[in-house]
């Protein structure tokens, strides 16, 4: 096992990826494939399954092939996922009976408005730490059963197989071998108990949705089967599965309770690990599992933010002040600071702790000596407000002070927001050397399993520091800021519900 790597399989939601990663964590390979976006009707976002499984396959090929090495070289396959899409199939064909549905679509947001009113919702956050949303699994797969002719009396029958997609490209990786998930997905359905670890019946029956269809619940990181030869021409352990934002917070090593993550993609995905024990949220954030391994689970209180990175592509594409995303950080730093300008960027109404849907796009305390640049720097900052107001809620649901904050993500690279991140929360802020940390925790996860790595101990030796962020901004200064933050957040809101 020496000379071997392990293959990281990385499928998002606007692109297939797979990385091969060796002993020391380091990228040894890479390659990328993006996807079609399927947009039926406004508010529904679609995949097609086939492409999914095709283009995380060819990209697999790839990543090896431009490594020089071959399948036998391959210790161990890992995979980590977009969450919450969903897909089901037929057992006997192995084709989807529909498209995938994207954690992303909104279709079923009437039905959860009924289940709400039907009184659900406390038993929903009770066993599965989730609030009954249109983003999470579960009125995904029944919409499906209720608008696909067949497909409910093909489920009775047991005759359909629901997958997030990690289990759909378990399924294609075994050749209709296997239909399994691992916890972290399950956790995300809106159907599985989080504190007893399984399916739940008064879920499934509330949701009206058949066991039958469901797959098996595994650990994060086991030896689940081998690839089928024909797919990566050997037969190669699959040992891990994860959903995307919890394989970033073990690729960044954030094992022990406390430690913190937030990925800086286009929105935010903040992940404190809460250690053995479920934290009920009383801040409006989710409580999910972390991660698996062995016979531990640990778990984990989550914040989402919705526009993140979005906020700058709105900078270049909605507004022009822009040619490329890379340009803000110039722009912005040519102004000293914001100039008493805020942004409020709900462009998508406001996620956690918020969680208010009317709320929109507001820009605060604009001057006729308001120029580009105080809207750019506006605009990164207003990214690290909303990662901050997520910070504090968990603090308060947890007890646990954030000590130090650890950033992935695309605008992790951005010097300047880093920077304002760590005087606004008051701690570190550090950036790693490996900035891909979904795909890293998904192959740390794996190589575990198969004893690639001995243990935990040997991988946190190998995280290592880019670039370390201190706060620096004087008090009275930080303390302004926020002030004027929460002024514009509630003034936000008071549009919105005027």
């Amino acid at each position: 096992m020496q000379d071997q790597i392990v293959l990281a399989l990385d499928q998002g939601t606007t692109s297939s990826r797979a990385m091969l990663f060796d002993r020391n964590g380091n990228i040894v390979s890479i390659a990328q494939k993006e996807f079609q976006q399927i947009y039926p009707q406004p508010g529904w976002v679609e995949h097609d399954p086939q492409e999914i499984w095709s283009t995380q396959a060819g990209v697999a090929a790839e990543a090896v092939t431009r490594a020089g090495l071959n399948a036998s070289s391959i210790a161990a396959v890992g995979i980590t996922n977009q969450r919450e899409t969903t897909i089901v199939w037929d057992r006997e064909t192995g084709r989807p009976v529909y498209n995938a549905i994207v954690w992303q679509d909104r279709r079923t947001a009437g039905m959860c408005d009924e289940l709400k009113a039907r009184g659900l919702e406390p038993m929903v956050r009770a066993k599965t730490g989730l609030p009954i949303d249109a983003y999470f699994s579960a009125t995904k797969i029944r919409w499906i059963l209720d608008n696909v002719d067949g497909a409910r009396d093909k489920a009775k029958q047991g005759r359909l197989a629901f997958g997030t997609v990690d289990s759909w490209l378990v399924w294609n990786f075994t050749r209709r071998g296997m239909h399994i998930t691992d916890i972290t997905n399950a956790s995300r359905t809106m159907l599985f108990d989080i504190h007893a670890r399984r399916w739940d019946d008064d879920l499934l029956d509330a949701f009206d949705i058949p066991r039958s269809m469901l797959p098996e619940v595994r650990a994060s990181s086991e030896v689940y089967g081998t690839t089928h030869g024909s797919v990566l021409a050997a037969e190669v352990p699959l040992a891990s599965i994860a959903g995307d934002q919890h394989a970033a917070l073990f690729g960044q090593m954030c094992t022990e309770s406390g430690m913190v993550k937030n990925t800086y993609g286009t929105g935010c995905f903040l992940v404190m690990n809460t250690g053995e024990k479920p934290i009920e949220s009383r801040n409006n954030l989710v409580t999910t599992i972390a991660w698996q391994i062995g016979d531990r689970v640990d778990y984990a209180l989550e914040g989402s933010i919705f526009i993140a990175g979005a906020v700058v592509q709105w900078l270049r594409d909605g507004l022009g002040l822009i040619r490329h995303a890379s340009e803000v950080e110039t722009l912005a730093r040519g102004v000293p600071h914001c100039d008493g300008v805020y942004l409020v960027p709900a462009f998508a109404g406001l996620g956690a702790p918020h969680w208010n849907a009317r709320a929109r796009g507001t820009l605060f305390g604009v001057t006729r000596g308001t120029t580009s640049g105080h809207i750019a720097r506006a605009a990164l900052e207003s990214i690290a407000y909303q990662s901050l107001d997520v910070l504090r809620a968990m603090e308060a649901d947890s007890g646990m002070p954030v000590a130090q904050l650890r950033v992935d993500g695309g605008a992790c690279a951005n010097d300047l927001l880093m920077q304002f991140q760590a005087d606004v929360l008051g701690v570190d802020v550090v950036r790693p050397r490996v900035a891909e940390t979904t795909a890293l925790g998904a192959a740390y996860l794996a190589g575990l399993a198969v004893g690639y790595w001995k243990d935990v101990g040997e991988l946190k030796a190998q995280w290592q520091l880019d670039r370390r962020f201190s706060p620096s901004m004087p008090a009275p200064d930080v303390d302004a800021s926020l002030a004027g933050w929460r002024r514009a957040v509630n003034a936000a809101k008071a549009w919105a519900d005027a």
